[in-house]
């Protein structure tokens, strides 16, 4: 007979909620006293004593009560004594071994993630490159080069003035609206737009007004068109925010003194500009000036100072613009460069997003773990103290997983899954973006080249020399090869907990090596039809099995050859079991799913996996 526990909310409160406990302990162990509820914060343990109530059943019980505030994640077990011996109760089974992390329960208090974003699939869409309507025309813009084709290569490297990433290709908003049933057809409901505000460059990550759309892009009718149109079909839209930077060439800044603004002299030339106080700048002791700052130098992207007020009130005051973008649809905003902001300035974003839609999304990027990366000295907030982002992209996890099938190292990934069950709110990890690649890494399907990567992460290439970018593709051969691994890969990511992310273009074997290649136009009507299907089958499987939303992963087992692990909640439960080696391998799984649903790659069976094959069988 074991011991059990009752939480019960009692009372909700802006930045606490008061809890009853009821903690029952079988009388047979002997006289039982000072019994505990001990909440771990921060490393920092808080005890809240019981006292007991009544015996019941051969049972003790003791009741308390706890009022704790708002935070995304507190570990918490229970303590006792019986005689000289201290007992503990955690992670389902009693006994008197210390307490450590992942042997701890966890829980979260005014942290709440929306639910719309919970396990879904969501289509990160790179704008320019996606899908050009013909109803928009493209004219002549100063310092922007138009491609002739939509076949053309991208150009790789600055022109005369040295100008990077100035060549667009057209890809608008209205082209987006035109393939929502082809994205339906791969079981998306979330789309991610990379920037979509005026801008002087192809990725729009150096914005020049953020109260426009850029003119290559289509118009603030056009975003909401797109809001109204997804939502019909059950789809939510996600902008992504650049708030730590504009462009160089911006009504803010204008360093040009292009009269397009019509609003005076920028930053650039004036501290008497309104937009002054919008820049970061730091002082140069050898010309004796304030210089301004610019993101990781780029002279394009004039630093903002995120501790301005002047600056955060632009963005998120009443009427500022995160209010100007919600009113056009939008369902979520993912942060740029989430490092370089504030903890202050991303609580604001979250209280003007909330203020809009109580179930708005806010997703960083953020690379290493969000709940414990320090800086300086100081424990970033993120969404620790539940004021901040609801989740992440999960470069920290795709990183291990990714080396685990490249370089069979399972000791990463399992310490990294570890990691992440034990540090992360279960609601930040149902909604961690898990992502086939991104914007800023080598194609999903190139990924698998070990000859051509070295660095601190695994898609860090060895050689960045233009040429080489542009002359590298996969023969028939290696680009076959590639992509049974990268779908071994998809096949596991697809039953991870967390956001399944499709790159756009990914899912049609779209090639390109380093962060500018990768962003090649789709190729429309040259899609590898085979690796589109696959991509259709798994999300009908995401669709279909809603459990793995919100089911918990267990590892059963990890081998250099084989992982084998299973989802599970009240609702369902799943077994899955993936190789990621070339050659046939037997398997054996625990009993009790004979007579489950069956979802299989590479013809793969619940005794053999074919080569890069896997197995998931789902059950009720």
């Amino acid at each position: 007979m074991s011991s059990t526990f009752n939480i019960v909310e009692l009372e909700t409160y802006h930045d606490a909620k008061k809890y009853g406990l009821k903690v029952e302990i079988p009388m047979k162990m002997g006289w039982i006293e000072n019994v505990e509820l001990v909440v771990i914060k921060d490393n920092s343990p808080i005890f809240f004593p019981l006292k007991h109530y009544k015996n019941d059943d051969d049972c003790a019980i003791f009741i308390g009560e706890a009022t704790l505030p708002t935070s995304a994640l507190y570990h918490y077990y229970f303590k006792y004594n019986v005689g000289d011996k201290t007992k503990y109760i955690k992670n389902s089974k009693t006994d008197d071994t210390y307490v450590i992390p992942e042997e701890m329960y966890k829980m979260s208090v005014n942290y709440n993630v929306p639910e719309w974003a919970k396990g879904k699939i969501m289509y990160h869409i790179f704008l320019d490159r996606f899908s050009h309507s013909d109803k928009l025309p493209m004219s002549p813009m100063p310092r922007r080069y138009i491609h002739k084709s939509w076949e053309e290569e991208p150009i790789i490297g600055p022109n005369e003035e040295g100008i990077w990433n100035n060549d667009f290709f057209g890809g608008n908003i209205k082209g987006i609206i035109e393939k929502l049933d082809y994205l339906k057809s791969l079981g998306v409901s979330i789309l991610y737009l990379s920037p979509i505000a005026y801008s002087q460059s192809n990725h729009r990550y150096d914005t020049s007004d953020y109260e426009q759309i850029d003119p290559y892009a289509g118009a603030l009718d056009d975003l909401k068109n797109l809001c109204e149109e997804a939502h019909k079909m059950g789809m939510r839209i996600v902008l992504d925010a650049v708030f730590n930077h504009t462009g160089n060439d911006s009504k803010y800044f204008n360093q040009y003194q292009d009269k397009k603004w019509n609003n005076g002299l920028g930053a650039y030339w004036t501290d008497q500009s309104e937009y002054s106080k919008f820049y970061a700048k730091e002082y140069n002791p050898e010309t004796g000036q304030w210089m301004f700052k610019y993101w990781w130098g780029i002279k394009t992207m004039p630093k903002c100072d995120c501790y301005s007020k002047q600056w955060q009130e632009y963005i998120t005051g009443q009427g500022g613009i995160i209010d100007k973008w919600f009113s056009l649809g939008i369902d979520g905003l993912r942060l740029d460069v989430a490092d370089d902001l504030t903890d202050e300035f991303i609580e604001l974003i979250r209280i003007a997003v909330k203020r809009n839609k109580i179930d708005g999304f806010i997703l960083g990027e953020v690379w290493e773990n969000p709940m414990t990366k320090e800086e300086n000295g100081y424990r970033r907030k993120y969404l620790k103290d539940g004021k901040g982002m609801d989740s992440v992209m999960n470069y920290n996890f795709i990183e291990s997983l990714i080396k685990y099938f490249r370089y069979a190292d399972e000791k990463n990934l399992q310490e990294k899954i570890r990691e992440i069950k034990t540090t992360y709110p279960e609601e930040a990890i149902y909604t961690a973006m898990n992502f086939t690649s991104t914007h800023d890494m080598t194609r999903g399907i190139n990924l698998w080249d070990n000859n051509i990567f070295s660095g601190r992460w695994p898609w860090d290439l060895k050689n960045n020399d233009p040429e080489f970018l542009r002359q590298y593709k996969l023969d028939s051969e290696e680009y076959r090869k590639a992509r049974e691994i990268y779908q071994a890969y998809v096949f596991t990511l697809a039953f991870m907990p967390g956001i399944l992310s499709i790159f756009y273009g990914d899912e049609a074997g779209l090639q390109g090596i380093g962060n500018l290649l990768n962003r090649r136009p789709f190729p429309w009507e040259k899609e590898d039809k085979d690796l589109q299907d696959f991509f259709k089958y798994i999300g009908k499987i995401r669709n279909t099995e809603t459990f793995l939303e919100t089911a918990d992963i267990k590892i059963v087992d990890i081998t250099k050859e084989i992982l084998t692990f299973k989802r599970e909640n009240n609702e369902a439960n799943a077994i899955i079991a993936v190789n990621r080696t070339e050659e046939e391998k037997e398997i054996l799984l625990p009993s009790g799913y004979e007579k489950g649903k069956i979802y299989t790659l590479k013809k793969s069976t619940s005794k053999t996996l074919s080569p890069y094959g896997a197995i998931a069988i789902t059950k009720k």
